[in-house]
């Protein structure tokens, strides 16, 4: 029962192997079992027995080869007759014949076989005390085996296997020839292990989803699943996804297929999926653009633009922070994208668009107030200083404000905005919160001192509107400066 159930359970195991096909592959087999002789003697007897197997699978349905192996038989008569002196006989037996076998289900994971072949055994007899029966000699017989083997793989190299069947011998195995009996012969039963060598075209030895013989033409490698290493099976590559086994970037565009299909959603066999100029790996890798859109950060320029002609960055429409759009400063305003100051005039691009000076054009970029009421216009209170990085006006602008406190007070209907400036030094982020501050410090000023709030309001310009150079340090001066505009 132990037997039974250990065969049994090896049978379950066997349904979680892939099928497998045996032509073209080499088979030795090792199994033992039991036999029951069947002769003139009546009494039957069990006795062990084994045998090699050597087989070649011709086609998936056919195999030939040879069984041997060492065969032990028993017969009793428990009331001898005239015709029947032994009481007992035991038959040593080397059988050899060759088998032709077929497979009922070739592919499967278990696979039924029927056989059959011809051949010959060697054997000696004795009786029950040991004496050789009629004379200690090899004597032959035919060896004609039939039967049906149930097959289960435990591997793509290995299997189970249960035989059952019947072996036809001549009439004298017995040492007697009684008249009307049937040829001698017995019926055998064994389990073993059959080991394959070699490799089927009808197989999946790497379990990819491709044959052996497949494979062969295509040029993989039948015992490596991935054979490119691009993180995808051969047979996905072949079978879905039309791509080239034997190369881990079909369409040459940086990136392996396995990266195209399972993280990026791209197309392995096309080097620019989004058709923008950019192929995929040089969106992905080197500028953080997305290889599935053309424009990735929507400023009017296909991200292989940017990269390959302007060098821009794809996934920033504004490169160089010059409050214009890059493509607007490309296809419209034909300034550089990557230079916040085309002409370099210190007034930057979108400062200049949106007063309406040229961009590229440095000779307007410094506005010359004039000194004037008026409104709309811009009166520069010159001598108006701060302590350095602070928003604490120095003692010495005292005269100035008391100018403008002044004016202010002597022409109630004015109503004016002051506007801060600041040189270029520093980011453009910490001069406008400066630039803020010391102008509500001037208008602190003027209200502390009696100027209705609703007559000033107060504004940071940081470092957009120079009048002069910030190439000195007598030009960055001037550019740190307190205008009124005079708004009514």
């Amino acid at each position: 029962m132990r037997i039974l159930a250990t065969v049994m359970l090896l049978f379950f195991a066997c349904q979680l192997v892939p099928a497998q096909n045996t032509d073209g592959r080499i088979t030795l087999g090792l199994r033992g079992g039991a036999n029951m002789w069947f002769n003139d003697y009546k009494d039957r007897k069990i006795a062990p027995g084994g045998d090699i197997v050597f087989r070649y699978g011709i086609s998936p349905v056919f195999s030939l080869g040879l069984i041997g192996g060492y065969e032990q038989l028993k017969i009793e008569q428990k009331e001898p007759d005239l015709q029947r002196t032994e009481g007992y006989l035991k038959v040593d037996g080397i059988p050899v014949s060759l088998i032709a076998w077929f497979n009922l289900s070739p592919g499967s994971r278990v696979a039924p076989f029927l056989y059959a072949g011809v051949g010959g055994m060697m054997y000696k007899r004795q009786n029950g005390f040991g004496i050789y029966v009629p004379e200690n000699t090899w004597y032959k017989t035919m060896h004609i085996p039939v039967g049906f083997a149930l097959e289960a793989f435990a591997g793509n190299s290995v299997s189970i296997v249960v035989d059952v069947g019947y072996r036809f011998m001549d009439e004298w195995t017995d040492n007697l020839n009684i008249e009307g009996s049937m040829p001698d012969g017995y019926a055998t039963a064994k389990a073993g292990l059959h080991f394959y060598l070699g490799s089927s075209d009808s197989d999946d030895d790497d379990y990819d989803g491709l044959t052996n013989g497949e494979e062969r033409k295509l040029g993989t490698n039948p015992k490596s699943p991935d054979t490119d290493r691009d993180a995808l099976r051969d047979g996905e590559e072949v079978k879905k996804y039309t791509t080239d086994p034997n190369n881990p970037d079909t369409d040459g565009d940086g990136l392996t297929d396995g990266e195209e299909v399972r993280t990026y959603n791209t197309d392995p066999k096309v080097a620019d999926t989004d058709g923008d100029g950019l192929n995929d790996g040089d969106e992905v890798r080197k500028h953080g653009s997305n290889p599935l859109k053309e424009d990735t950060d929507l400023d009017a320029l296909k991200d292989g633009a940017e990269v390959a002609i302007h060098l821009t960055n794809p996934s920033n429409p504004d490169t160089d922070g010059d409050k214009l759009n890059d493509g607007d400063e490309v296809n419209i305003h034909k300034t550089d994208p990557k230079n916040p100051d085309t002409d370099g005039g210190t007034a930057r691009d979108g400062v200049e668009v949106e007063r309406g000076t040229n961009p590229l054009d440095p000779s307007d970029d410094i506005k010359k107030p004039e000194l004037t009421a008026e409104v709309g216009a811009a009166i520069v209170l010159e001598g108006v200083t701060f302590r350095s990085g602070s928003t604490e006006i120095s003692p010495e602008s005292e005269g100035i404000l008391q100018k403008a406190l002044n004016t202010m007070r002597q022409n109630p209907a004015i109503v004016v905005e002051i506007r801060g400036h600041s040189d270029n030094t520093g980011s453009r982020a910490t001069n406008m919160r400066l630039s803020q501050q010391r102008a509500e410090s001037v208008r602190t000023y003027l209200v502390n001192r009696g100027i209705a709030p609703a007559r000033v309001t107060a504004r940071g310009m940081g470092p957009d509107y120079p009048i002069a150079p910030n190439t000195t340090s007598d030009g960055r001066a001037k550019n740190r400066r307190i205008e009124f505009y005079r708004i009514k």
